[in-house]
């Protein structure tokens, strides 16, 4: 096993160049001609995911090999692979929120996490806008930096009561049962926000409490939740399935399937009861 903060440096020091590299892109055109924006079932990919990709599998190569380490990259992965057999595998999406980026609202990130035994044990999201980075390792807690050289610890927001807590929720990944879900919890702040590394950053900024994910023909990847899931959980929150149950990671799926649900509450096992309920009523209403 690496030393976690040697390997935790280089990749904040990738993490840092992605940023620099996925910004070019953003600041460009006006237009968005430059992008050569594709639809990957049903889904925007652009010349920006693949550079950022390549840069970010570049510079980790180049630095840790392949003899331990594992690739599951978003921009690359083929799902006739199954199971990636490393003992270590890093979990990589160079531009969360690619709808976002093409619409200029700024709420786009960058995730790389490392996975050991299917739960990650290093995370960094970069939020390029935002000129931040933020990074955890497991058992290390979670700090936020800047461009400047500073670090800072970050700690969710802790007792607040269960009405006062704020939902982030996606502008776009919106359907009847996750509306119909939401309006069932005692908690009806909500603040739209594009990535989900930059929903999760918010709450970690103790800007917001809670964030639901729930899956219908689709369902969010590896990639997608990797590394905002260790930075929560280091910061002092829970991310799980609505029955309690960890993420896992490498496991021959990377669909994260069902209802998950990411919170800075106390009241998280409560609010993921509350969600399976309303989910067995919505189904009910439907026969």
């Amino acid at each position: 096993m690496p030393d976690l903060q040697e390997v935790l440096k280089v990749t904040r020091q990738v993490g840092w160049g992605a940023s620099q590299l996925l910004r070019s892109y953003y600041q460009g055109k006006a237009d968005n001609s430059h992008l050569n924006i594709e639809y990957k079932q049903n889904e925007p990919v652009t010349v920006a995911d693949k550079a950022v990709s390549e840069y970010i599998l570049f510079h980790l190569n180049s630095n840790f090999g392949d003899q331990d380490f594992g690739y599951v990259c978003e921009e690359t992965y083929q799902s006739k692979h199954g199971r990636n057999p490393a003992k270590l595998v890093w979990i990589i999406d160079p531009l969360d929120g690619t709808r976002d980026f093409i619409e200029k609202t700024g709420e786009y990130a960058i995730h790389i996490a490392l996975v050991q035994d299917t739960r990650p044990i290093l995370a960094v999201v970069a939020i390029p806008e935002a000129e931040k980075l933020y990074y955890a390792t497991k058992g290390g807690g979670t700090f936020v930096a800047t461009v400047n050289g500073d670090s800072q610890p970050l700690q969710v927001a802790k007792n607040k009561p269960v009405k006062d807590l704020t939902l982030v929720v996606s502008r776009s990944h919106r359907n009847e049962r996750l509306e119909y879900l939401l309006k069932s919890l005692p908690c009806q702040n909500q603040k739209s926000i594009g990535s989900v590394g930059c929903k999760v950053t918010t709450i970690v900024e103790q800007q917001a409490d809670i964030y639901i994910s729930l899956s219908g023909k689709s369902a969010p990847k590896d990639w997608d939740m990797a590394a905002p899931e260790l930075i929560l959980i280091e910061a002092g929150g829970k991310f799980t399935h609505f029955d309690g149950s960890p993420l896992q990671y490498n496991t021959g799926d990377v669909n994260q399937w069902g209802g998950l649900l990411a919170s800075s509450s106390q009241d998280h096992e409560m609010l993921c009861q509350q969600a399976e309920q309303a989910l067995e009523e919505f189904a009910a209403s439907q026969k």
